[in-house]
């Protein structure tokens, strides 16, 4: 099926009821044309105003007030029970840094329809190297409910059992297996979870690109039948992907061109079940002893 891009925010909604779209455009234009009670999971990484090619500001004040404007209509949009997921990670202010999340939960708290359910940390082995800090290795996704009632199906994002020949070494079931046949909860630190970087399977033409796993597993979690994900910040199409993958309607936008185009080719792909990905569960590969890259160079022993 073909993925459409349109430049009218109510023909995007009207459309989204039989097919998967894509909003060429600001997001607040679509959210105007959204009615209340309408999405099922929002999953996105806004901009961290860090000056990319696709912003404008380099300040966390401007963060600050485009996420004073923004969620409002985030949880106006959510149905009762329905999902927020906002990943973010740290912006660089006079050499010093500010936790977005901490901005972003201190204006969805504010709300008391709003549940906060959990602060999912994202860490990954890649990524800029720093000389006066320690490195960072991580990002934040926190995950709201619209009231208190919501649906989880855990069972469906579980993973492998670390020790599953563990037993119950007291009480009625002293001796019986413990783990669950179905695997452990994932907690709430990802860490199997690679960024997108270098040769990475899903790479593409994207500074800040997120693997399709990490929005993939929330969808699993919280998406009931014929559920709608909503993306206000598509980029290249990666929750899209992610939903379509999970057999979810999607409604995205973006305003940049050239993602656009990218998301659109990509989503056809997800739908057709031939799009790039590094599966979720995918155990994360580490280097053989006997590997070029994992044998210590002559100047590095002793160290």
């Amino acid at each position: 099926m073909n993925i459409k891009a349109y430049k009218k925010p109510s023909t995007a909604v009207a459309k989204i009821v039989l097919e998967t779209c894509i909003f060429h455009g600001d997001c607040f234009d679509l959210l105007a044309a959204m009615p209340d009670n309408f999405v099922d999971v929002t999953f996105t990484s806004p901009p961290y105003c860090m000056g990319k090619d696709y912003e404008s500001s380099r300040s966390v004040d401007d963060f600050i007030n485009f996420h004073k404007k923004i969620l409002p209509e985030i949880v106006r949009i959510t149905k009762p029970g329905g999902s927020i997921c906002w990943q973010v990670g740290y912006h660089s202010q006079n050499g010093q840094l500010v936790p977005l999340d901490c901005i972003v939960y201190g204006e969805l708290s504010k709300n008391p329809e709003i549940f906060f359910r959990n602060r999912i940390v994202w860490s990954f082995a890649h990524g800029l190297h720093k000389r006066n800090t320690f490195s960072g290795r991580h990002e934040t996704i926190l995950w709201f409910t619209k009231g208190p009632d919501y649906s989880f199906d855990l069972d469906r994002v579980r993973v492998p059992q670390k020790y599953p020949g563990k037993r119950s070494y007291k009480g009625p079931n002293k001796g019986q297996l413990s783990g669950n046949p179905l695997g452990k909860n994932p907690g709430d630190i990802w860490d199997d979870i690679p960024n997108v970087k270098g040769h990475h399977v899903e790479k593409l033409d994207h500074p800040c690109q997120f693997p399709i796993a990490l929005p993939q597993r929330f969808i699993r979690a919280l998406c009931g039948e014929n559920a709608l994900v909503f993306d206000p910040f598509m980029g290249v199409g990666s929750t899209g992907a992610a939903a379509l993958l999970e057999n979810k309607r999607f409604l995205g936008a973006e305003l940049q061109t050239n993602y656009v185009e990218i998301a659109r080719k990509r989503l056809a792909e997800a739908q057709a079940g031939t799009v790039k990905i590094r599966q979720l569960g995918q155990p994360i590969q580490e280097p053989k002893l006997t590997d070029a890259v994992a044998r210590k160079p002559s100047h590095f022993r002793g160290r």
